[in-house]
């Protein structure tokens, strides 16, 4: 695909750009890292990155709680259209709007399939102070998990 001057013609990104976007981590990102260190040191125990399937429908959480039921999604404001941070980029628009509407349906369906099986879905935006993060998460891993209070959640 060629560069144009409208805006809303689809046009691949450029090699730079594409290298760019190759190196962007899909896991590990450091508002993760955070979180997944807050929950730890609560002493909840989580699993990372696994994929579910769930009829036609794949999600893969970035923090699981399988006994509890609690997936947690944390999401980058430009990759899942935060609205309070998201923007349009300006430049060849007619790629990427089409590109970050397919991940909030991508988001929408993965949520819906998770509600659907019986999981309780946390979605933490990437410019959530991260302690309030942790403890709404805690807070429903609770919720979930009306266990004793030894027992150990996963």
């Amino acid at each position: 695909m060629t560069r144009s001057s409208d805006p809303t013609a689809l046009t691949a990104p450029t090699p730079g750009r594409s290298r760019n976007m190759a190196a962007i981590k899909r896991r590990d990102t450091k508002p993760e890292r955070v979180i997944r260190s807050l929950l730890h040191a609560a002493g909840k125990r989580y699993r990372v990155d696994v994929r579910l399937t769930l009829g036609s429908t794949r999600p893969r959480p970035d923090i699981l709680f399988t006994r509890a039921r609690v997936a947690v999604f944390v999401d980058g404001c430009f990759w899942h259209c935060c609205p309070e941070h998201g923007r349009q980029p300006g430049v060849n628009g007619g790629y990427w709007a089409p590109k970050l509407e397919r991940n909030v349906a991508r988001d929408r369906a993965a949520d819906e399939a998770l509600t659907d099986a019986g999981w309780t879905v946390i979605r933490v935006w990437e410019h959530e102070a991260p302690n309030e993060a942790a403890d709404r998460i805690i807070t429903a891993l609770d919720a979930a998990s009306p266990a004793s209070p030894g027992a150990r959640t996963r």
